[in-house]
């Protein structure tokens, strides 16, 4: 009887927490259709300029030219490609210079006052120089989304490998684990939330220092569609 109770109240609870995710998906879509539709009544009445905001309707019709001369498709690959390359080696080398430093305090106190200077500068205005020191290749584009997230990935996991509890660091080396104990059964572990959390920000950063990097340098990519269509007042486009 009590585990049948235990049972039907976890059920309850199931589809409690069910129904509020429903709620939130169908409030959340409504919102956006919400959206749409008061844009296109707005375009239609003629309350906003169709020209200058474009419109869904337009914008759909625009989608289905571009995917019957397969050059979406096309431009969305390289950007894509350009930016998960940016993204693996932001994630190689922001985890490999993080363990470094962890490793090496006296390194971290001599490099933290350059990291933050650098993570603080406005990458836009290192994309031209990229573009004129590594030619206007896809090269200078994955550099240029790896600046946008670099800096900040080696701070922040950092930050979060001096913050674990250090407990559990005096309990490895008390059963006579070293340093590289600490790191893989302590450290890496432990801080894994924090590794997912700055993952899923640097994809985006990459991507738009990728498309940062194709508005300067490019003939392919969003990038270069957005900077072609402001250039040739294609807005439904951009």
């Amino acid at each position: 009887m009590g585990n049948s109770r235990i049972s039907s109240t976890q059920e309850d609870y199931l589809r409690q927490l069910k129904r509020k995710k429903d709620r939130i998906k169908v409030i959340q879509i409504s919102i956006f259709l919400l959206f749409l539709g008061i844009w296109e009544i707005a375009v239609r009445c003629s309350w906003i300029d169709g020209f200058i905001f474009s419109s869904p309707s337009r914008i759909l019709h625009t989608f289905q030219c571009m995917c019957a001369d397969h050059s979406i498709f096309l431009h969305v690959g390289i950007t894509l490609a350009e930016t998960l390359v940016s993204f693996f080696l932001v994630v190689i080398f922001g985890m490999g210079i993080a363990i470094l430093l962890w490793y090496k305090e006296e390194l971290s106190r001599i490099l933290e006052p350059y990291l933050v200077v650098l993570n603080s500068l406005p990458k836009s205005a290192l994309a031209p120089l990229l573009i004129v020191w590594l030619g206007a290749n896809m090269k200078s584009i994955v550099v240029a989304g790896i600046s946008v997230a670099i800096f900040g990935t080696i701070l922040n996991l950092y930050a979060g490998f001096k913050e674990v509890d250090p407990d559990m660091i005096k309990l490895i080396y008390t059963l006579r684990g070293d340093k590289k104990d600490v790191l893989l059964k302590v450290i890496i572990p432990g801080t894994l939330p924090l590794q997912l959390s700055v993952m899923k920000v640097n994809i985006g950063l990459c991507l738009v220092g990728v498309v940062i990097g194709e508005f300067i340098g490019a003939r392919q990519g969003l990038g270069y569609l957005i900077i072609y269509g402001s250039q040739v007042l294609q807005l439904d486009g951009i």
